[in-house]
């Protein structure tokens, strides 16, 4: 979902992915992390599903830790569910992100790509990358700012 802008287009590219892996499965050469490996071609997929796309959005420039130790299981359990919203809110709020930024944004916080490798996945600057992800950090502080204030 970090990707996509629909829940259809996110299980497409789910899909796909798993496809991928499993046809690359006897190319893993077990030197590294299986899970890293099935990341990378997580992201890829999405990434190629970006550019697939019929406008080239990349080129646009718009724009747990759970408390241990409570004492009162009613309590720890509010706690959780506070904790998800807000998560779930946080994601709201990255969907609301133009697909530039969004990108740059995923690629860099969650997937920790370099800035350098950004801009050649994207076929952008590396400018252009560090721009956008300061960009896409602004407006998620703003856009969570809003949010966070209707929550408590």
């Amino acid at each position: 979902m970090r990707y996509s802008t629909d829940r259809d287009s996110a299980e497409e590219v789910l899909q796909e992915g798993f496809i991928k892996i499993f046809d690359k499965l006897d190319a893993f050469d077990y030197k590294g992390s299986f899970e890293g490996w099935m990341r990378r071609i997580m992201a890829n997929t999405a990434i190629d599903s970006i550019r697939k796309s019929k406008k080239n959005p990349i080129l646009t420039d718009n724009d747990e830790d759970f408390k241990l130790g409570a004492s009162n299981p009613m309590i720890e359990s509010e706690e959780i569910e506070l904790t998800e919203i807000k998560a779930e809110i946080a994601m709201e709020a990255i969907n609301e992100l133009s697909p530039a930024y969004k990108a740059v944004f995923n690629l860099y916080v969650f997937e920790d790509y370099k800035h350098k490798e950004i801009a050649e996945i994207l076929g952008i600057s590396e400018g252009t990358s560090k721009s956008n992800f300061a960009k896409a950090k602004m407006n998620l502080q703003k856009i969570l700012k809003e949010k966070f204030m209707n929550i408590d």
